[in-house]
């Protein structure tokens, strides 16, 4: 037995100078490294530019995902840091502490734990009044955003820059990893006269853009014109996956519960402008996709002869316990993407919504139009062609190619306000 250990530890060392394996532990070592080194907006703001807020009254705009590494919430940082006045919350859809549901209307209350007021930029209006700025000396941003168009969160950020333009309030994005990495840019161009709070600017639906990038895109492709100062991360690389930046995953609001879930929600999400479940009410919304009238063998047969990239689909069945089909057993997919890097996300999710549309063609449908003539899916692709191009009978690759031109352009356009 002990010639035998002797053997094993004289292979183990062997088999560690292989050029491979020295090459792999190499990689493993830089990757720790990297993620040692990292640091997010909050946390560089509190080690290096703290004046920033030094001496001041701050509002504060943030969620549940407002956090530093250790996972103490920005409220409770600047509160009780002896330098800093924080005067008041302001919340986002889905609310300060992120328990109110999709498109719930969010009340002003006081915030237990500090005291401060806690208004709502998803109730009566979505944009900071000036008695709700009143007495503010700074706006703070520290929010984490997923990556994709019709998340509003970006939008919030957006309304406060306008507000701290107008109010002569200088504002101050703190930035955070897209946890759908910054290479990637994919989907339809928004366009402008679908302009919604799902869609507010004409940028694509998967923008490859952190927060701060976009805030420096909104403020000078789209005239806000703000006092804006982008509080950099440190070491965050565009290849990276979300996994890569060492940080634990907060849910932003409560169906986005995972990473998994941010990865397949850009398209995935086009589910929820048709009848068809998008997950919504199972512990897998925007991974699982149904409804009564699928049968889902057919369903994921047909898109796996697809042979998308980075994606398989397997049959699934699920009863959702609110939204669509609420209580009723629904048939269909679960998403399972097998290569993050390689995942389409906007091709994926157009794949879907045609392939169910071609295969249930009595059954399927996209939701109502409005007196504009727009239904919701139209606001999440970011315009009305697409829901008609797969009406008509136009295949998945004549859709992808209309839009290229446009994305192209985005592309030259992006490039002035990459940070990282």
């Amino acid at each position: 037995m002990k010639k035998w250990g002797l053997f094993l530890t004289v292979l183990a060392l062997v088999i560690s100078m292989l050029p491979g394996t020295q090459i792999l532990n190499a990689t493993k070592g830089e990757s720790f490294q990297h993620r040692q080194n990292f640091k997010t907006g909050l946390e560089m703001l509190m080690s290096d530019q703290v004046s920033l807020l030094e001496g001041k009254n701050v509002g504060l705009i943030t969620n549940p995902t407002g956090v530093d590494r250790e996972l103490n919430s920005i409220v409770d940082v600047l509160y009780n840091h002896p330098d800093i006045e924080l005067k008041a919350l302001y919340g986002p859809e889905h609310g300060v502490r992120g328990s109110a549901q999709a498109g719930q209307y969010v009340e002003f209350y006081t915030d237990p734990k500090t005291g401060l007021p806690v208004y709502s930029l998803y109730g009566k209006t979505k944009k900071p009044t000036p008695e709700m700025l009143e007495g503010i000396d700074v706006l703070v941003f520290d929010i984490q955003d997923v990556g994709t168009r019709f998340y509003t969160y970006i939008y919030t950020m957006a309304y406060a820059m306008e507000a701290a333009k107008e109010n002569n309030i200088p504002f101050v994005v703190l930035d955070r990893p897209n946890p759908l990495g910054g290479e990637q840019v994919e989907g339809p161009v928004l366009d402008p006269s679908y302009s919604s709070f799902v869609g507010l600017y004409p940028i694509p639906l998967r923008h490859g853009m952190t927060v701060g990038e976009l805030a420096k895109l909104f403020n000078e492709e789209f005239n806000i014109g703000a006092d804006l100062e982008v509080v950099e991360m440190k070491g965050w690389k565009r290849s990276w996956t979300y996994e890569d930046s060492g940080l634990e995953w907060v849910l932003p609001s409560p169906n986005m519960p995972t990473k998994d879930t941010a990865i397949t929600y850009p398209g995935a999400a086009l589910i929820e402008g048709t009848n068809v479940s998008e997950g919504r009410g199972t512990t897998k919304p925007f991974e699982l996709i149904g409804a009564p009238f699928i049968n889902g063998d057919d369903l994921a047969k047909a898109l796996n002869e697809q042979a998308l990239p980075g994606v398989k689909f397997r049959s699934a069945s699920f009863i959702p316990s609110f939204s669509k089909h609420v209580g009723k057993l629904s048939h269909g997919v679960e998403i399972h993407v097998t290569d993050e890097k390689l995942f389409q996300q906007v091709l994926t999710g157009i794949t879907l919504v045609k392939t169910i549309h071609d295969m249930y063609p009595q059954d399927f449908a996209f939701r109502a139009e409005d007196s504009a003539g727009k239904s919701f899916f139209d606001l999440l692709i970011g315009n009305g062609w697409v829901r008609d191009a797969i009406e008509s009978g136009s295949s998945v690759e004549e859709i992808v190619n209309r839009y290229q031109d446009e994305l192209n352009d985005f592309k030259e356009t992006r490039k002035n306000y990459l940070l990282y």
